[in-house]
């Protein structure tokens, strides 16, 4: 690791992350490219998990006819949302992610088996580490320049069968694009430093 990574983002960088970002409720109509998705992923895909098994699944829902596929499960409150978002990630956990294991952990293959060969062990990791890896990508998003809008208001066993299958384990749906008028709710509270943080 270089000295430079070590150096802290600047305040603005900062501000664009964390400190000015928002859940965006309006867009834009500007078009969300294959290419600035294709940039988020290879920003995020650094950050960790645990034994890199990275298992984080992401459906991009461009079409018409999935669009509507997926707004029949929504929340009512988050239809118009994401009816007008101009790209919907759906994230979902690969409960099949082991299989991959010994390509991402080339040092330590045997891990697949030593530690992951029981479903509901998988379940519990993918659940955790996808659960990871969706916050990154909000932050990927942000990164990029574009507004996320996560949410988790819909049917989850509804969108499983419309849009994954039983190894796949539906996690948020994120509205992406430019964010559009009146976007932006006021920033609600948060709990202080001391309501969080216990010494030992």
């Amino acid at each position: 690791m270089s000295e430079r990574t070590l150096l802290s983002l600047l305040p603005a960088a900062q501000d664009l992350l964390f400190r000015e970002a928002r859940t965006a409720n309006t867009f834009t109509d500007e078009p969300v490219t294959e290419e600035q998705v294709q940039a988020v992923y290879d920003l995020i895909k650094y950050a960790p998990t645990a034994y890199n098994q990275s298992p984080l699944r992401i459906h991009l829902v461009r079409t018409d006819d999935a669009r509507a596929r997926l707004l029949a499960h929504m929340a009512e409150g988050n239809r118009p949302k994401t009816a007008t978002a101009p790209l919907v990630a759906l994230l979902s956990a690969d409960n099949e992610f082991h299989q991959e294991l010994p390509a991402l952990l080339p040092h330590f293959p045997q891990a697949k088996d030593l530690f992951f060969a029981e479903r509901p062990v998988r379940e519990e990791s993918a659940l955790v580490n996808a659960t990871l890896q969706a916050a990154y990508f909000l932050l990927g998003v942000r990164a990029a320049g574009l507004a996320a809008g996560p949410m988790t208001g819909f049917d989850f066993p509804a969108v499983q069968k419309e849009f994954l299958d039983d190894d796949h384990t539906p996690l948020m749906v994120v509205n992406i694009g430019r964010p559009g008028a009146n976007a932006w709710f006021p920033r609600s509270p948060r709990l202080s430093y001391d309501e969080v943080v216990t010494t030992v």
